[in-house]
């Protein structure tokens, strides 16, 4: 039965709660608008009053979900630093669907508003972002690094390496791989730019 009660936030929630349970019960390829208009108990042209299709729904329910971190690490090194949060990404990609995953990329390479989408919300501050401005300003004070410019690509780098790895490979990252990461691509890179800056 719908329940016409509910509004606003709340109905939201309750559409977005359905789509992540639809999603982790029937996966994308078998998820459907009426399938998460049933379980949420609405309608759905209410749906689509809110967004323009499955994809932007799973897009809004995925980043709904997203597993948030309270605390930025602090070991005491820059190393130390990026291991714990490309290991906390790692497990976190490890939770997430990649069939789902897969599924909306696959919708934007062939929905420009789509990736539009996907490129907008990928573009905006995060706690991923917040946590690795925070883990190289501690680093400079530190002196482990010279003073760095990190562009926002550079701060988003970390969960495009681990889910390029994951959807890749298929199977949850080693600490072997996470730790490859972080010295053979992202230190590396962090130095590269911060010689960058040096040179002018």
């Amino acid at each position: 039965m719908v329940k016409s009660r509910r509004r606003g936030a709340q109905l939201e929630q309750a559409i977005l709660d359905a789509a992540w349970a639809e999603l982790r019960e029937v996966g994308y390829a078998r998820f459907t608008i009426e399938a998460v208009a049933t379980r949420a108990g609405t309608s759905k042209p209410v749906i689509y009053r809110r967004w323009g299709g499955r994809a932007e729904l799973v897009l809004a329910a995925w980043f709904r979900n997203l597993p948030v971190e309270p605390e930025t690490p602090d070991t005491g090194t820059l190393r130390g630093d990026l291991r714990t949060l490309f290991g906390r990404i790692a497990r976190r990609a490890d939770s997430m669907m990649n069939e789902m995953v897969a599924g909306v990329m696959g919708e934007a390479f062939r929905h420009p508003e789509v990736a539009a989408l996907l490129g907008e919300r990928l573009a905006n501050p995060s706690p991923l972002t917040d946590a690795v401005r925070t883990i190289v300003d501690k680093a400079v004070a530190r002196a482990e690094l010279p003073p760095v410019d990190v562009p926002h690509r550079v701060q988003r780098l970390p969960l495009d390496l681990i889910r390029n790895e994951s959807m890749t490979c298929g199977a949850p990252l080693t600490e072997e791989a996470v730790a490859s990461l972080v010295d053979d691509v992202y230190v590396p890179l962090l130095h590269g730019l911060a010689a960058l800056r040096q040179d002018g």
